[in-house]
């Protein structure tokens, strides 16, 4: 393994998790379907019991499709042990349930997306869990809003629809210090753009849904933890049975070896896009922190080691109707829920409606848009003939 983490993104997401001696030769894992798992002896049977046993006791945990990806995105973020779990959400919120206990404290980023906001309320809240939002500008300052007994400081840098980057080692830092672990959703970046460990993140969560999958067929969360919160999740994953399956561990597998390419991609096709869209006398403001000049560049070229095609911009006050006219007729982006797959995306956004602890301030609306793997001028050209529908 200390080999493996000084590879470079590209050699690594190509041979981490996948050995082919194992696997009769075959350069990619396989897909491992099992439920029952047979012992030859009585004594097998009772060590499989008692949790001495050396091997695999039931499909649900341990097959090599599900562990080579755990094996594999633990490695690539630097974390000590991940696990697969069936979604993105799925992963947020069992890596709350395994860090929280009735009568803790989470502050969790008015930025946040919009299901942890609701897993929150809805759910974590009837645990017993005080939950309150913070400001994801505050940095180091976070300190003052930690109380005795809060446990977890969530953290989404940046947030999936208003795209403020937060200061992770500040935040890390000021936590510490306080006794509370610092839980990140890095979807955005991946670990290839955002070494979560290395900036002082204790538990990172990922939709795999997205760029690791990176074709729009696949649903799955990671989370990767320290070695200090390793054991309580994965006694939590256990209990609760909720792994993701070998055929979708095998698709994220798939996607993992292609992600540091396809991530190049994506960025240059983004960056391209966000200058051009920056140009246009509709737009007051594109947000997109690996743009120059954009909120939060600074902080994203500090800390982070790539970015992605997913990025907002602000459009000068104009009817809703105009709007509904330019996305209506849009021919490659098209209007969908997530983001990271091949196809481009373009969506109506609305971050101010659930923020309790700041205020989200534009003149006009907003749109969110991800690029995909499209050639980057037919993307322009199709925004252009959007705008020109947008005039009216």
């Amino acid at each position: 393994m200390s080999n493996e983490k000084k590879w470079r993104p590209a050699t690594a997401v190509a041979h981490l998790g996948r050995d082919p001696r194992k696997q009769l030769g075959a350069v990619n894992t396989p897909v491992y379907r099992a439920s029952t798992i047979l012992f030859d002896t009585v004594a097998d049977l009772e060590s499989a019991v008692s949790g001495t046993y050396p091997g695999v006791v039931y499909g649900l945990h341990g097959m090599p499709t599900v562990t080579d990806l755990q094996s594999a995105f633990a490695a690539l973020e630097g974390g000590f042990g991940a696990l697969a779990v069936p979604s993105g959400l799925a992963a947020i919120t069992l890596a709350l349930l395994g860090t929280t206990r009735a009568g803790d404290h989470v502050l969790v980023t008015d930025s946040v997306y919009g299901p942890t906001r609701r897993f929150c309320e809805n759910q974590l809240k009837g645990f017993g869990v005080d939950v309150s939002y913070y400001d994801p500008l505050v940095g180091g300052d976070i300190g003052r809003q930690i109380r005795g007994n809060t446990k977890v400081v969530f953290t989404e840098s940046p947030g999936s629809l208003s795209f403020e980057v937060q200061d992770i080692p500040a935040i890390a830092e000021a936590a510490h210090q306080r006794g509370a672990l610092v839980m990140l959703d890095n979807t955005w970046a991946t670990p290839l753009g955002f070494p979560s460990f290395a900036r002082g993140v204790d538990v990172a969560v990922h939709a795999g849904t997205k760029y690791l999958g990176g074709h729009s067929d696949v649903l799955i969360g990671l989370i990767t933890c320290s070695e200090a919160t390793f054991p309580r999740m994965h006694r939590l994953w256990t209990d609760m049975g909720v792994t993701a399956s070998g055929d979708d561990c095998f698709l994220a597998l798939r996607g993992l070896r292609t992600l540091a390419l396809r991530l190049q991609q994506h960025t240059a096709s983004a960056l391209r896009i966000a200058q051009w869209l920056r140009e246009q006398s509709e737009v007051a403001e594109v947000i997109f922190p690996a743009l120059p000049g954009s909120r939060g560049h600074e902080l994203w070229q500090r800390d982070f080691t790539g970015a992605c095609g997913l990025f907002g911009i602000v459009l000068k006050p104009v009817a809703k109707a105009r709007i509904d006219a330019m996305l209506d007729g849009m021919r490659l982006f098209k209007m969908g829920f997530s983001w990271g797959g091949f196809e481009s995306l373009i969506l109506p956004t609305y971050p101010g409606r659930t923020r309790t602890a700041t205020r989200w301030e534009t003149q006009g609306p907003c749109l969110r848009l991800h690029i995909g793997l499209e050639d980057a001028e037919d993307l322009v050209e199709d925004l252009a003939d959007g705008f020109a529908r947008l005039r009216g």
